[in-house]
């Protein structure tokens, strides 16, 4: 399998500096938890970046996809047109949303357990200590209601 890491090649540019606090790619759709600068709220740079990077080495393949409306407009097709954006409250907002973010495979009934799907910040977060290995895939966590 190809490693989360090796998705999104490491954005350089200046303007779309931010930390990666959590993050889970979909088959359809992909969340994303992110701290900003001080006084920097600009998500839409963040998102076209993301966007741009991430379809650029698999370009070829959607193509002939695109409608005449997407060929206008340089969409890809595999990006939606909107995103929907979230200020973390606080240290409980960011703990439940956390949890939803990393549960989210196994809600969809993709894998048994958090760190069975390889495309999130799971893994990285577990080498942290912040989540234990089988968090995500034991009985406490088939009870969670994630909205």
């Amino acid at each position: 399998m190809t490693s989360f890491n090796a998705l999104l090649p490491p954005l350089r540019c200046r303007s779309v500096l931010f930390d990666l606090e959590a993050m889970v790619l979909m088959p359809g759709h992909l969340h994303c938890i992110w701290t900003f600068p001080y006084r920097d709220a600009n998500f839409s740079s963040r998102w076209l970046q993301i966007k741009h990077r991430a379809s650029q080495p698999c370009r070829e393949l959607y193509l002939m996809a695109q409608s005449a409306s997407r060929q206008r407009q340089r969409s890809a097709p595999i990006w939606q047109r909107r995103y929907w954006e979230h200020q973390i409250r606080d240290e409980r907002d960011m703990e439940r949303h956390m949890d939803d973010i990393h549960f989210n495979p196994v809600k969809h009934r993709l894998v048994q357990a958090a760190s069975a799907w390889p495309y999130s910040t799971f893994g990285r977060l577990v080498r942290e200590g912040i989540y234990p290995v089988d968090w995500g895939g034991n009985p406490v966590c088939d009870r969670m209601e994630c909205k």
